[in-house]
């Protein structure tokens, strides 16, 4: 079984409560505009990160992170993207993909917006953890944990941030 933290969006924020979050996570997943360096080095030292690059992400994170990642862990095959939409809106620019090879776990962020879909055409599940960071319209921000053991996602925790 491996637990994973995942945020997004954190547009160069470090919060000290990210540390205390994915203490007892296995890896830390971020869906893009990570917006620093600072922000991806301070995750690493704490557990190993799977990142993407955002849209606001510069060359430097870029040259770190792809646009789109995917792997697999334990039995579940995982797309990890910035921008992506939701079931029924993928974006272009991922949706092909999607379509030619389903994962079992889409990631995305962009939207700043926490959204827990499961796509019942694709028999896929959809997350977008919201915005870590303090730029944007959200009045809430947000990150998540899970749990991955065998083919299964499980004991998922939203955890809204002050």
């Amino acid at each position: 079984m491996k637990r994973i933290g995942l945020l997004s969006d954190t547009h160069a924020f470090w919060d000290e409560k990210f540390a205390n979050y994915f203490a007892s996570c296995d890896e830390i997943w971020h869906a893009g505009d990570i917006g620093s360096e600072d922000v991806l080095n301070k995750l690493e030292a704490l557990k190993p990160v799977r990142a993407v690059h955002g849209n606001i992400d510069d060359h430097l994170i870029r040259m770190r992170c792809s646009r789109v990642l995917r792997f697999t862990i334990e039995e579940v095959t995982v797309l990890l993207t910035h921008i992506g939409g939701y079931p029924g809106n993928y974006k272009p620019e991922i949706r092909q993909e999607i379509y030619n090879d389903t994962p079992k776990l889409f990631v995305c962020g962009h939207s700043h917006i926490l959204k827990v879909q499961y796509d019942k055409n694709l028999q896929m599940l959809c997350l977008n953890p919201g915005a870590a960071g303090m730029s944007g319209f959200q009045s809430v921000r947000t990150i998540m944990r899970f749990a991955i053991d065998g083919k299964d996602i499980k004991n998922m925790d939203v955890i809204e941030l002050a």
